[in-house]
């Protein structure tokens, strides 16, 4: 019986936490740069972001069970979903009921536990997730956008929980990949349901693939269009100068990822965008060369002596 409960956590989906993350990574180089910075308030950032990150994981996964105990009837007419524990019957209502609300109450504390500014982060990702459950992902797109909503919300919890200002540039560029993967998540339901002949709707009531795939073509322009503005923006070259440019050139890895996700939610390989970070190569290899490019970037100082001999750079001072 554990481990039914363990699947009604669902941590496959904890990876998508880690929007937690970026605060901490784009905020260290700054901090090692300045001369009071030691380890111990590095060790203390680190271990503020790892309970940030704790504490989403389990409010989120509060709500997975919560979200399981109210679709359970709709779950099991889906060919992936009805294998969910509830909607299978081996977990009760009432209990998954219980579970769900104690994993909620036990990553709040948390969340207040490290820092003030991170629980009502999580006070809000909480509300939003108690509207979207009772009616706002029957809304049709509104339903997305408080998905998305969600992770922005992530994105802002792991800048609070370091006592950082909450760059808006982030919570854009978080929130309109997650628009995307939002629709491409919608677009995976549909395809497996076609695929294994069972009749199935979105609760929001998405007239099918088209409409899904426009949004979703629209949300991953603006995804990536963000993206761009960020790294060529003022404000990113206020802080990391020519380095910037380096963020600029891993687009093409974004766009790779981006039409992955796409083709195999097209194609109805899964029923969810997440397992192309686990089954793609195309995606694994692209993922990992872009976290790797923006840590070199961010850094490896001889890169922006190496970006200023190949690139004309002209710097925001007027100065050539």
């Amino acid at each position: 019986m554990g481990h039914q409960f363990i699947r009604l956590m669902r941590p496959g989906d904890w990876m998508k936490n880690v929007f937690v993350l970026p605060a901490i990574v784009f905020s260290l180089p700054r901090m090692m740069e300045l001369p009071h910075s030691d380890g111990t308030v590095l060790f203390d950032m680190l271990l503020a972001t790892l309970g940030a990150v704790a504490a989403f994981c389990l409010v989120a996964s509060g709500f997975y069970a919560l979200n399981d105990v109210f679709d359970a009837e709709k779950d099991r007419s889906h060919p992936v979903k009805c294998q969910r524990p509830i909607a299978a019957g081996r977990i009760s209502r009432r209990t998954g009921l219980a579970f769900g609300v104690l994993l909620i109450v036990l990553g709040s504390a948390l969340g207040w536990a490290v820092s003030t500014g991170l629980g009502v982060v999580l006070a809000l990702y909480a509300l939003l997730q108690v509207l979207y459950n009772l009616a706002l992902k029957y809304v049709l797109f509104v339903d997305v956008v408080t998905v998305a909503i969600g992770f922005a919300l992530r994105a802002a919890g792991g800048a609070v929980a370091i006592h950082v200002q909450i760059s808006v540039w982030l919570v854009l560029c978080v929130f309109f990949l997650c628009l995307y993967l939002g629709f491409i998540k919608r677009l995976c339901d549909i395809a497996s349901a076609e695929s294994a002949g069972a009749q199935w709707k979105s609760p929001a009531g998405y007239r099918g693939r088209s409409e899904i795939e426009w949004l979703g073509a629209i949300s991953a322009t603006l995804a990536v269009v963000t993206y761009l503005m960020y790294a060529l923006s003022e404000h990113s070259w206020s802080i990391f100068g020519a380095r910037a440019i380096g963020f600029a050139l891993l687009t093409p890895l974004v766009l790779i990822t981006i039409h992955r996700f796409y083709r195999r939610a097209s194609m109805g390989l899964s029923d969810s965008p997440l397992s192309a970070l686990r089954d793609d190569r195309a995606v694994i290899v692209s993922v990992l060369l872009f976290a790797g490019g923006t840590l070199v970037t961010l850094f490896v100082p001889a890169v922006e002596d190496g970006l200023r001999s190949v690139f004309l750079i002209t710097d925001r001072s007027g100065g050539p």
